[in-house]
């Protein structure tokens, strides 16, 4: 289960990258993209789930970036660091499914996967100020 799931948000985060940096309509990115893919049904809902999730989401999720990353303006994050925290910050602290380890953890290994040597500790670092957060929503604080 944890490798589909894994292999879920790899997904996702394909449609996030290219929406983000090319522009192309969401619906379409998911179409072309999931029709290329050997995914369960289950697995095509979790993806886009995530993916209209963030979506829905970004100028809050985004905030949150700006908010936990003071340093680093949105625009000068590298595209794929940028999609994975808004990602795993959907997870966090819209989606609530996800425990928090689990989605912070799921972030970094994308991280490693697919940004550059830094991406897993900026992510890590990122999130683990943003569980707080979450810990907190979760606790109904």
């Amino acid at each position: 289960m944890t490798g589909a799931r894994r292999k879920s948000r790899a997904v996702a985060l394909q449609i996030l990258y290219e929406v983000d940096s090319v522009g192309h309509k969401p619906e379409e990115v998911i179409q072309h993209t999931l029709a290329g893919k050997a995914l369960i049904e289950e697995n095509i809902e979790f993806v886009k789930e995530l993916v209209s999730g963030v979506i829905d989401n970004k100028k809050q999720i985004d905030a949150n970036i700006k908010k936990f990353a003071p340093s680093w303006p949105i625009a000068q994050i590298a595209v794929i660091d940028r999609n994975i925290l808004r990602l795993a910050i959907f997870e966090l602290l819209f989606d609530n499914k996800t425990p928090i380890k689990v989605a912070i953890n799921e972030a970094v290994e994308l991280a490693k996967n697919f940004g550059s040597d830094s991406s897993p500790r900026f992510i890590n670092g990122v999130l683990s100020s943003v569980s707080s957060l979450a810990t907190r929503q979760q606790n109904g604080g």
